[in-house]
């Protein structure tokens, strides 16, 4: 499974078992208006660090924050590049 598959249904997982109304998940999205609160973001990133290996938050010195859906599912991507190279 990509990383791309992997954050996109853990989005709808979460947001799910939240009871969130999702906003179409494309890559302009800003996640702000994505329908996940705080909580939900906490839960996602946790769960990304178990499915994908690695938190992009704190693998890397540099801070980044996102600020698109496609913003975040790239840190994903090359978090996950950098772990396996």
């Amino acid at each position: 499974m990509s990383t791309r598959t992997t954050v996109i249904e853990n989005i709808r997982q979460v947001a799910q078992e939240q009871d969130k109304a999702l906003a179409s998940l494309t890559d302009a999205l800003v996640l702000l208006e994505s329908g996940l609160d705080s909580l939900c973001f906490a839960i996602l990133v946790s769960r990304l660090e178990d499915a994908l290996g690695v938190d992009p938050f704190t693998a890397s010195d540099e801070i980044v924050f996102p600020v698109t859906l496609g913003d975040f599912i790239a840190l994903y991507e090359a978090a996950t590049v950098d772990v396996a190279a």
